[in-house]
């Protein structure tokens, strides 16, 4: 029996325990607790940097709770662009975390987002500022001068 890409299961499903323990697993994180309130902490801190439109989209890859906690930012909320490495800075603040930490939380969570959304996460970059391609575990592609 043939599949069709209909009844193909996409390689990037994943239910929101099975996205909580690859955080879990990537960060090494001792529980799945911790995994959730890091997860929860740096999608927060990511909508504050998303338009509305790239939210959505990146919402559209994620488990149906990770969805939530990333598209629950208002517009606006966030009055100036972060590079990524203010922001790992900005999230540390907000967790009382220290920027090493907070840098390790941020990549093994956008880590899996990346995996998550394949391609989305190429274009969602093209509207960050510098320093985030990394945060997803991406190279970051300068332009020629």
């Amino acid at each position: 029996m043939q599949l069709t890409s209909q009844q193909a299961p996409s390689e990037t499903t994943m239910s929101y325990t099975q996205m909580l323990e690859r955080v879990r697993y990537n960060g090494a994180y001792p529980t799945r607790e911790r995994a959730e309130a890091v997860t929860a902490d740096v999608l927060t801190a990511l909508g504050r940097q998303l338009t509305h439109h790239d939210r959505v989209d990146l919402a559209a890859h994620l488990p149906h709770e990770a969805a939530r906690i990333l598209t629950a930012q208002n517009p606006g909320t966030q009055t100036q662009s972060l590079t990524g490495w203010a922001f790992v800075k900005d999230l540390a603040t907000r967790t009382g975390g220290t920027p090493a930490t907070t840098r390790w939380d941020v990549g093994s969570v956008l880590g899996v987002v990346a995996h998550l959304a394949g391609p989305t996460v190429d274009h969602i970059l093209t509207h960050l500022p510098s320093g985030y391609a990394i945060l997803f575990g991406r190279a970051e592609l300068l332009q020629a001068a």
